[in-house]
């Protein structure tokens, strides 16, 4: 049972926590809303463009998340370079990222240019095409853009700065609104172009996201001599190295963020309303979603700090704390998806189809969402002990091997049931999630009783 001291040091780790983490999730919310920006605004002019933004978006995710992903190489290699007092080496870093995340850029824009023939091959509703492959080239204007961006802000990241990109994210988020209102239902003597008029929107303000975040390293007097940009010539090796260190990393982000963007996809096929409702449970979701994310990159600090100097009682403690704080602040989510659906759903649509079974989701989503932040929350902790590959795994069998194929079983075919839609696919994400909550939980439990010498085998909360 917890006693005084225990709530005295579960209050202080779960505060130093959310102080930490607090920057990086406001930064979060604001990418993120963004694109709840995009879905509830598209949603008010009709079912077909909410549903090109979904489809749109699902082509875009997988791709983004890999994109970003090996540019979160840089903060630890400019995080480790400051330590050591070693201003060129951090140079050296930033500039080979710019050139290696400007390369990735082409391959992506090449990617999205292909987007109506995948769209086509997968036999989506033919009435969503035009509009979500004309918003996915809208897109490609931004991607050097957000590449840059993220460059930058991961190297404020490794310096120990993550005002700054909040700060911008901010601001990306307070001018998306308005030339999003313009584009899409044109004003001021702009063309209304609807969904497409989102995407010609995100990536004008990728730009002026990366531009400002630009500015404001270049002029700040302790990045001066840092950023001192002569002999910014590429050096293959240099980049190589940055390769082989972020591909891991993006293509664990981007297989596990990537199965929503799937499960889109195939719902495509059911029609636009199916689509529709289905983006918006999805996008609700993605938002929430960046509290226990964000949670989790303060996890995996604190728990390496804790690591690094050798505290392996309070690596465990935090662990601890961090998947616990993680869980309660899920019920916050827990309670609003349930307790306001239909407020919820009036944000993104007037169609009332859509909004019954958007609402219906919403209810489905309310209950994997304990499950994500403790496997999420778990896997953070994870990390910060050095644990990389066998979460990786985890993650895959019960996302790909579980989640999706039960989905699709489920919500396409007559095999167990008869064929339950799009809520099929949220009945396996419960099941994929709450497997790999179990799992990822006992790896932190094994991990952690690996680590711990004999005599420290105790209780930090008995």
């Amino acid at each position: 049972m917890l006693n005084n001291t225990s709530f005295t040091q579960f209050f202080r780790e779960s505060r130093g926590l959310l102080q930490l983490a607090l920057p990086i999730m406001l930064t979060q919310l604001a990418t993120q809303s963004m694109a709840f920006a995009d879905t509830t605004m598209a949603g008010q002019v009709s079912a077909a463009d909410l549903a090109a933004i979904a489809l749109g978006t699902s082509l875009w995710v997988p791709v983004a998340l890999l994109l970003r992903g090996i540019i979160m190489a840089l903060t630890p290699v400019v995080a480790f370079h400051r330590g050591a007092n070693e201003p060129e080496r951090i140079r050296l870093a930033f500039i080979q990222m710019v050139w290696l995340a400007g390369a990735v850029s082409l391959v992506l824009i090449g990617y999205l240019f292909s987007g109506e023939a995948i769209l086509n091959a997968l036999a989506v509703a033919p009435e969503i095409i035009p509009i979500a492959s004309d918003y996915v080239i809208a897109l490609t204007l931004g991607v050097p853009g957000i590449a840059l961006f993220y460059t930058l802000n991961g190297f404020c990241e490794g310096m120990n700065n993550t005002r700054a990109p909040m700060v911008v994210s901010i601001i990306g988020l307070l001018v998306n609104i308005p030339v999003n209102y313009m584009l899409i239902y044109g004003k001021f003597g702009l063309p209304a172009l609807g969904a497409v008029g989102c995407g010609w929107a995100t990536s004008l303000v990728y730009w002026l996201m990366s531009l400002l975040l630009f500015s404001y390293v270049k002029s700040h007097h302790h990045y001066k001599t840092v950023l001192n940009f002569t002999h910014i010539r590429p050096v293959a090796n240099e980049m190589w190295q940055l390769f082989k260190l972020g591909l891991p990393i993006g293509l664990n982000i981007a297989i596990c963020g990537s199965i929503f963007a799937v499960i889109a996809l195939l719902i495509g096929r059911l029609g636009a309303e199916n689509v529709a409702a289905a983006q918006i449970a999805l996008n609700i979701s993605s938002m929430s979603y960046m509290i226990p994310l964000s949670l989790s990159f303060g996890i995996t600090i604190r728990v390496g700090h804790a690591l690094g100097e050798q505290k392996l009682e309070l690596a465990k403690q935090r662990s601890v704390v961090g998947v616990i704080t993680a869980g309660l602040l899920s019920l916050i989510s827990v309670s609003f998806f349930l307790l306001f659906p239909d407020w919820i759903t009036a944000l993104y649509t007037q169609d009332p189809a859509v909004a019954a079974t958007a609402a219906s989701l919403l209810a489905l989503t309310a209950i994997y969402q304990f499950s994500d932040s403790l496997q999420t929350s778990a896997n953070g902790a994870l990390r910060g002990y050095k644990e990389t590959k066998v979460p990786m795994m985890l993650a895959v069998a019960s996302y790909w091997g579980l989640a999706l194929p039960l989905g699709m079983v489920l919500g396409l075919t007559d095999i167990i049931v008869p064929a339950m839609g799009e809520k099929g696919f949220w009945v396996g994400i419960i099941v994929g999630l709450s497997t790999s909550a179990i799992a990822m939980l006992l790896r932190l439990a094994q991990t952690i009783s690996r680590y711990m010498p004999k005599q420290l085998e105790y209780a930090q909360f008995d």
